[in-house]
């Protein structure tokens, strides 16, 4: 198809793609011929990435023309799916064979293969990131070759699933599958500080899921959504806060009608676990994001940390919200090998201030270990990343070694893995 890379966006709007080409291939098979013939080239699927991780000066693939499967393997337990599917989709789909996944993210309108590339999560401190159902996936490498790898593949696997697009293109994915089950959501309100740093860990350990909403200023924090099985046993106390009597947003003053349903209406894990129904699509988002994650036990410390911002952070905020996750053991995953907190930022469209306030905020989580999202924006020259992934060195010779002449690079990953690729 013609170029569109005057005229394509990602999903925010805070960017602008800069590919000389766009195509759509119908066929895996189309697509690795694709990729085989182009000296550059990057897939996108939701473009739901705030930063350039996706972008390319050479050809951009979308994969909405690819079929999009979703095929159930009751015997083995898994549901494999083609990359360009979105969660809303998937999900709707294992519901009606009875079937679930275990976590998802706010909004269930990402697509699965960006989603687990970058390492997007829920949250839960015993739940992993979304990367933590993949059971296999299929790449198209750099010279078309079409690959499957398992986790008995090791670390060719384990380099490859949370790839931020490195290694390949992501055409398919195999995730565990779990019975359906059902969950009931609650807000609180106005919980004190002082209760959430004095039991942070208790806090977001009481309920399935858990997430917490702040300006950081004041004394409180705004909400606490807690996402709990049917059968948990109501909080004895709710750590000072109060309990909300309506349906509430994650912003004040904004209407509730497209949050999924509170008040400890039972429902369905799909209908419960993102903050976001699924009905709602949202066309694009005027705001940006940032997060951070760091190992659980610094969380308190860290918070504290960013509340000592909060003149400064406040006013380029609509919202921060603090979520949990479980160790995995993909190299690249922000929770490699540590149980973690995620401290995410969504900014108000000023991307001028928010990229001059980064710094200052990224060098006082420095001390706690915070590692970026990979989707989100950051400052890619602040960070030792051989420091904060054992594996990063390993990782940076796979991807010399499966793309020697750069053909998946571009400049935020020439920054992150050191050196440019060879050209």
């Amino acid at each position: 198809m013609p170029s569109e890379s005057h005229s394509m966006k990602n999903w925010a709007g805070n960017l602008e793609y800069s590919s000389a080409d766009v195509s759509r291939p119908e066929s895996v098979a189309e697509l690795a011929s694709i990729v085989a013939a182009s000296p550059r080239i990057k897939a996108l699927g939701s473009r739901h990435s705030f930063n350039r991780v996706g972008d390319t000066d050479g050809v951009h693939v979308l994969l909405d023309a690819l079929p999009q499967q979703v095929e159930l393997d009751s015997g083995r337990g898994t549901v494999r799916v083609s990359g360009g599917v979105s969660y809303g989709a998937l999900c709707r789909t294992l519901e009606d064979a009875g079937v679930a996944i275990h976590n998802l993210a706010s909004l269930p309108h990402i697509s699965v293969a960006g989603a687990v590339q970058t390492g997007t999560h829920g949250s839960g401190v015993n739940n992993p990131a979304l990367a933590g159902a993949v059971e296999s996936i299929d790449l198209v490498r750099a010279s078309g070759e079409q690959v499957t790898l398992t986790r008995e593949d090791g670390d060719e696997f384990l380099a490859s699933v949370v790839g931020i697009g490195a290694l390949g293109i992501v055409t398919g994915l195999e995730l565990a599958v779990r019975p359906s089950f059902r969950m009931r959501q609650r807000v609180l309100e106005d919980l004190p500080w002082d209760n959430a740093l004095g039991d942070f860990a208790g806090i977001v350990s009481s309920a399935y899921s858990v997430s917490l909403f702040t300006d950081y200023a004041g004394s409180s924090i705004n909400q606490v959504w807690l996402k709990a099985l049917d059968g948990e046993e109501p909080l004895p106390n709710l750590f000072g806060a109060t309990a909300a009597l309506h349906p509430r947003h994650p912003l004040p003053d904004m209407s509730a009608e497209n949050c999924t349903a509170q008040l400890d209406e039972p429902g369905l894990w799909l209908d419960r676990l993102p903050h976001f129904r699924h009905e709602f699509t949202p066309s694009n988002g005027d705001e940006l994001q940032s997060e951070f994650i760091l190992p659980l036990e610094h969380a308190p410390a860290a918070l504290q940390a960013v509340r000592a911002l909060a003149e400064d952070l406040a006013p380029l905020l609509f919202v921060s919200e603090i979520r949990t996750g479980a160790a995995d053991e993909f190299w690249l995953s922000p929770f490699y090998r540590q149980q973690s907190a995620a401290l995410h930022f969504t900014w108000k469209p000023l991307q001028p201030e928010v990229e001059g306030f980064l710094p200052v905020l990224e060098e006082a989580l420095r001390p706690f270990g915070a590692r970026p999202h990979w989707g989100k924006l950051f400052t890619p020259e602040g960070y030792d990343w051989e420091a904060l992934y054992p594996r990063f060195a390993d990782f940076r010779a796979f991807a010399a070694g499966h793309d020697p002449e750069g053909k998946f690079r571009n400049a935020l990953l020439d920054s992150i893995l050191g050196v440019p690729a060879r050209r």
